[in-house]
């Protein structure tokens, strides 16, 4: 099935999205086809709010409050007084508040591409792992419902746009033959992408039921956004680029931002604010925000510190803070460093104890396979200069081709944030939770680490890496055998490079990967447990050629104890419980590997 275009008949375009949701409160997004006054109806109350206006596009938030914790109903969205959600004979979306004595679960992941669900697509792109998550859920009452959903970047591609209905949309607007060409121009193409992307009937009813949390990465923008000061400096001499970075940024505040705010951040949030006041006058005009907000874009990227992406969410006892790895980055050649000052304060004070679990859920691993980090770092010193200028711009060059720009690449914050962390692990700021976890996504495979023997330096607390990626967009085969080597039999030569350049910083935690890389598609599902947590990767499959019902397949899971459940990981992985059982839901059977079907 097709999604409905935005010029079909009806007032709904996109959504409804689930995005916010604590204790007492969740916020809907919708975006519609005309000004309008939307309508949320759940339980016999109803919530409603007006739509404001970007680029001549409308959207709505609105924000149920009063909720009681642990309630789960459906919900229903009305535009002007006509029901437009859940679609005729759908499954109905419900808003599932949190409950204080429901310990967490969630999924996560990051890289997601606009392809059809076919035999073409699926040969493309391969089978969609959050689309095939959201069958199982949706045909499935007993499967257990994750709390959250949380998008780790690359949840568009704005310079990879496929041929089809987007590149139709954009050659009735403008000529292809010149810049940006195929890539995304400016709001209204950014708008068709998010509606394309996020328009499929499943991801429609998955994303109004599971509430989100999302951050960009470099393709919500384009490929590498941010990577040094030279790539700022060349791509800012473009004719188009200031057109775009503004567009951009404006349609992540309007499509991703807004969702990830609590009612209270919301209500102080400086455009946002203007929303709510409006609301409040009685005035029967949608309020423009065009203006308003490509200010505040075009003002963020060129004063990083005076915008905040990042932001928190507490789940239970846990708490989920989601870094801003691409924007808020320090470029200056003499001090690269992943978070500038400002995002540098801001995470030294959010990184608190006495939290179960603290996850940091950043779109670039922190804990890159051990060869690979080291190669970035080396690339890095040599970048900027420690070989001559020459070997520079070689190095210069290497890191835009192959993207040698993750936490390695900007050793100063890294070893600044890794002790942030050891500090938070030592119960130096409250007390030590179980486990701090890294969240992370980008690199087009899934692993696990965890640092080696982290009671050695005084932590209590298991300090693991998870990544998952991509949701759907394979890695090149011929690359996946760069990608193992580098995480398993370079990683002493790397080693001994890094170790003999007095520019190359030695990391003062070491860490090993423990399991994978594996390079499905996959979506990642996160549990916790009274004494750790149980982390499982799961992919999609289709079978005789019916992509409407995707089977669910574990491609492997692991268990995390708590400290005191097991102790800490040596070299060895001792602690550590890889896992053919299920989480969540008990599979049928084992498959090869570490493989099993869960569907």
């Amino acid at each position: 099935m097709s999604p409905p275009r935005a010029d079909a008949p009806g007032p709904l375009v996109l959504g409804p999205l689930l995005r916010y949701v604590d204790e007492t409160s969740a916020t809907v997004w919708v975006r519609t086809a005309e000004a309008a006054r939307v309508q949320v109806e759940r339980a016999g109350r109803t919530w409603s709010a007006p739509t404001f206006g970007v680029h001549g596009s409308h959207y709505a938030l609105v924000v149920c409050d009063g909720l009681t914790p642990g309630t789960d109903e459906p919900y229903a969205v009305t535009v002007d007084g006509t029901p437009v959600w859940p679609l005729p004979g759908a499954a109905p979306s419900r808003i599932r508040t949190l409950d204080p004595e429901r310990l967490p679960y969630f999924a996560f992941g990051s890289c997601r591409t606009l392809g059809s669900h076919d035999d073409a697509g699926t040969a493309l792109h391969g089978v969609d792992a959050l689309r095939s998550l959201g069958v199982r859920l949706r045909d499935d009452p007993s499967a257990g419902w994750p709390d959250l959903l949380l998008l780790l970047g690359d949840q568009v591609y704005a310079d990879t746009t496929p041929h089809g209905e987007l590149e139709d949309f954009m050659r009735r607007r403008r000529s292809l033959d010149e810049p940006p060409y195929e890539e995304i121009k400016d709001y209204p193409e950014y708008d068709e992408l998010y509606r394309l992307t996020w328009g499929d009937p499943v991801i429609r009813w998955v994303m109004s039921t599971i509430p989100s949390a999302m951050i960009f990465d470099d393709h919500d923008i384009r490929d590498d956004w941010n990577t040094s000061w030279s790539w700022r400096r060349d791509i800012r001499a473009t004719t188009w680029w200031q057109e775009r970075i503004v567009s951009g940024l404006a349609a992540y505040w309007v499509h991703q931002h807004l969702g990830n705010l609590s009612p209270a951040e919301l209500a102080q949030e400086e455009v946002y604010r203007h929303v709510v006041a409006h609301a409040g006058s009685g005035s029967g005009d949608e309020l423009d925000l065009t203006d308003t907000l490509d200010r505040l874009a075009a003002r963020a990227d060129a004063e990083p510190e005076s915008y905040r992406w990042s932001h928190t969410r507490e789940l239970g006892d846990s708490l989920l803070v989601v870094l801003d790895s691409r924007a808020a980055r320090d470029l200056q050649p003499d001090h690269r460093s992943m978070l500038d000052p400002a995002e540098t304060r801001w995470l030294d004070e959010t990184l608190r104890g006495g939290y179960r679990h603290v996850f940091v859920g950043t779109s670039l691993p922190f804990l890159l396979p051990p060869g690979l980090h080291d190669f970035e770092a080396i690339d890095e010193a040599v970048a900027q200069g420690s070989l001559g200028r020459r070997a520079g711009r070689v190095a210069e060059h290497l890191r835009r081709t192959i993207d040698l720009e993750h936490w390695a690449a900007f050793s100063a914050g890294f070893d600044e944030v890794f002790e942030m962390v050891m500090d938070l692990a030592r119960g130096h700021r409250g007390a030590a939770p179980q486990t701090v976890t890294f969240l992370s996504g980008d690199v087009h495979n899934s692993y696990f680490a965890e640092v080696t023997d982290a009671m050695q330096y005084g932590a209590a607390s298991r300090i693991v890496q998870a990544v998952c990626s991509p949701i759907r967009n394979p890695m090149p085969r011929t690359v996946r055998v760069a990608v193992s080597m580098l995480t398993r039999s370079l990683v002493r030569p790397m080693r001994f490079l890094a170790s003999h350049s007095r520019r190359v910083p030695d990391p003062r935690y070491p860490w090993t990967v423990t399991e994978g890389p594996w390079f499905d598609n996959n979506i990642a599902l996160c549990r916790v447990l009274p004494d750790g947590m149980e982390l499982t990767w799961v992919t999609g499959v289709v079978l005789n050629h019916d992509h409407d019902h995707p089977l669910l397949q574990r491609v492997w899971a692991v268990d995390v104890p708590s400290t005191g459940a097991e102790g800490m990981v040596g070299g060895g992985g001792a602690g550590l419980r890889p896992r053919s059982g299920a989480a969540g839901s008990a599979p049928d059977g084992p498959v090869p590997g570490n493989r099993e079907s869960v569907a």
